[in-house]
Formats: C-alpha cells, structure tokens, sequence
C-alpha cells in the first residue's frame, strides 16, 4: 500500500463537503501528504448565460457553487474543517470553471496521488446522462479517486450561490 504525498479535495460548501474534506484531511494528515483544497465556482456572463439556457435548456451551472463569494465561504469552511484535522494545507484555490476540470487539472499541475470529492447516488436520467463532477473525474483522473458518499439519505443538497444583489 503506497502513502499518498498530495491530496486533492473538492468542496462546494453543501452539507456533503464537510465530510469529504474531513476525509482528505484525516488522510493527508495519517499520510504525512499536502492537501490542496479546490472550490471550482460558475461566474459567468448574463450573455453567455443566456446561450447556455437556449443551448442546453436550463441553467448549465446546476450543481455548482454560483459566484466567489460564495466559493469563498465554502473555501473558508474546507479551511477550517482541515485545520481542525490538523492536516498541512498546501494550497486553497478558487477556480472559475467546471468542477471536474479544475479537479483533474490541478492534480495534474501538483502531480497528486490521490482525488477525494463528494458524491451521491444516482437519483435521475438526467444525472446520468449529463453526468456528474465524480464521474467525469473518475474517467480522466490520472490518480487515484476517492468517492465519499453521505452516511444517510439527505436529500437533495443545496450548493451554495451568492445573494442576488438588491
């Protein structure tokens, strides 16, 4: 059994990523690894919005944290669940982009060992048709990935969006 050296987690704030990143950081921490935490967020123009919602036929970024504030809220959570853990934080990043992407993306920027992100179970077509952030990542991943999955059926999990401006 190899120690792992980086770890990267993904957290979107939902009630999914404490957990997740609890995990990565109990192993970073037993590991002795790096942990690079990853809030992948959607800021995207109203008019590519717009052709997205006429393209695809609903909002392209369902599922993912909307805006960098609240990316940074979730980032500040991950942060502080880590500590907690005790594990050496190596980097916090916010990444304006697809999850799946900015995940595969920096573990291969920081040459990780391993992926831990949150998943839940199949709940529609539409799931897994699209596809989510764990499965495109288990598909492109060049290491290792750790899926975590909730310790009971919670629904429906919010991720987080920045308040509508006033």
């Amino acid at each position: 059994m190899k120690d792992y050296r980086t770890i990267i987690v993904g957290t979107d704030g939902s009630a999914l990523a404490e957990p997740t990143v609890g995990r990565a950081a109990w192993l970073a921490k037993h590991d002795d690894a790096d942990l690079v935490i990853v809030c992948a967020y959607a800021q995207l123009s109203r008019r590519t919005e717009a052709k997205n919602v006429a393209t695809l036929g609903g909002d392209s970024r369902t599922g993912q944290v909307l805006g960098r504030e609240a990316a940074s809220v979730a980032l500040a959570e991950a942060m502080r669940v880590a500590t907690a853990e005790r594990a050496t934080v190596a980097a916090a990043l916010l990444i304006d982009g697809d999850p799946s992407t900015a995940l595969v993306v920096t573990a291969e920027d920081r040459s990780a060992d391993l992926i831990v992100l949150g998943a839940l179970h199949d709940r529609s077509l539409a799931d897994r048709v699209l596809g989510w952030t764990a499965t495109e990542v288990t598909k492109r991943a060049r290491c290792d990935v750790l899926i975590v999955r909730p310790e009971y059926d919670q629904g429906d999990l919010a991720v987080p969006e920045d308040a509508p401006a006033e």
